[in-house]
């Protein structure tokens, strides 16, 4: 199945594409290759979801906010290829937990894109992965995920 008729059969509406915050862009193909920024979550209204994971945000929001992350790659993906479909496979993910300093339950929290992705995307969803704790992320937020992608011309 298609990616496109996937997320119509899962009812998934892709939010708009962010825009980048600062002197970057929101993703660079380069041959077959699709590099896709770091992004963090945000509510409808554009703010960034913060805070320390587990002690502000519970693992099972913050896993949320990663699922949010990868519709927001997803959305870029996009914007960048014209249809969801010209991905051959997402390479890997690098993801960035914002946790408390005795936290080790990242790829709980990153798990929440990993698991979108190859939900909409099947076996080429699959990917290599980093999932790491950091002191700080810019504007607290509680993740921050990047994504390669490989693109069938």
């Amino acid at each position: 199945m298609s990616a496109e008729a996937r997320l119509k059969e899962l009812g998934i509406v892709l939010p708009p594409a962010p825009k980048p915050q600062a002197n970057y862009v929101p993703c660079r193909l380069i041959g077959n290759m699709l590099y896709l920024s770091g992004q963090g979550p945000r509510d409808e209204s554009g703010r960034p979801l913060a805070g320390k994971v587990p002690t502000e945000v519970s693992v099972e929001q913050a896993y949320q906010h990663a699922r949010m992350v990868g519709l927001g790659l997803l959305a870029v993906a996009r914007d960048a290829l014209g249809s969801l479909d010209r991905i051959e496979a997402v390479v890997k993910l690098l993801g960035l937990v914002n946790g408390t300093s005795d936290f080790g339950e990242h790829p709980k929290v990153i798990n929440g894109c990993s698991d979108l992705l190859v939900e909409v995307l099947g076996e080429r969803g699959r990917h290599a992965r980093s999932a790491m704790g950091m002191g700080s992320l810019p504007n607290r937020i509680t993740v921050e995920i990047e994504a390669i992608m490989a693109v069938k011309a």
